[in-house]
């Protein structure tokens, strides 16, 4: 589960400032944060096919963020695919 602390800590970690929110390295580090959490959970419930679907939505998006990011700025992507450990085509 992300709480709002850990919240806090994604964007202070991966923003530009303490109120970016919205750019594609923060929005990619929390998506990687739920996938972690539905992940974990997947692993002692593993019939939870609901969850499933959403766990696979979650990475699709993560992936098609991970696609712009490669287009618009390389470097960044690179740093951020070594610092949350994503694997990437």
């Amino acid at each position: 589960m992300l709480t709002k602390n850990r919240k806090v800590e994604i964007v202070n970690k991966f923003g530009k400032n303490d109120a970016d929110t919205g750019s594609t390295e923060v929005q990619v580090a929390l998506l990687s944060e739920r996938i972690k959490s539905l992940t974990e959970h997947l692993r002692s419930q593993p019939k939870d096919f609901s969850s499933r679907r959403g766990l696979l939505k979650l990475v699709g998006q993560r992936r098609n963020f991970m696609s712009y990011l490669k287009k618009r700025n390389i470097d960044s992507h690179g740093d951020l695919s070594k610092q949350l450990k994503i694997r990437v085509k």
